[in-house]
C-alpha cells in the first residue's frame, strides 16, 4: 500500500470561511486543483493524486456542526 502524504507542511495552511455557505475551506499551501473525495457528513477531502498528497479540506454545515456538539457537551 503508497504512503498517502497528510499536511506535512503546516506552516502554511489557509483557512477561509464563507459564510453564507456556512463552509470553511482548508488549504494547506496555495489552494490548487485536486481531486475532491467526499468521506460524508459534509466533509471533502482534497487530494492531489500525482504527489499522493492531502492538499486541503472542505467543511460544510459548520455553523450546525459547532451547534451540535455544544448541545451534546453541555
Amino acid at each position: 500500500m503508497e504512503t498517502i502524504k497528510f499536511m506535512e507542511d503546516t506552516k502554511h495552511v489557509n483557512l477561509e470561511y464563507d459564510e453564507d455557505a456556512d463552509t470553511l475551506y482548508l488549504s494547506v499551501g496555495e489552494p490548487r486543483e485536486a481531486m475532491g473525495l467526499d468521506v460524508g457528513e459534509g466533509t471533502v477531502v482534497r487530494y492531489d493524486e500525482k504527489t499522493r498528497e492531502v492538499v486541503g479540506l472542505t467543511l460544510g454545515g459548520l455553523r450546525s456542526r459547532f451547534v451540535k456538539e455544544l448541545k451534546q457537551a453541555g
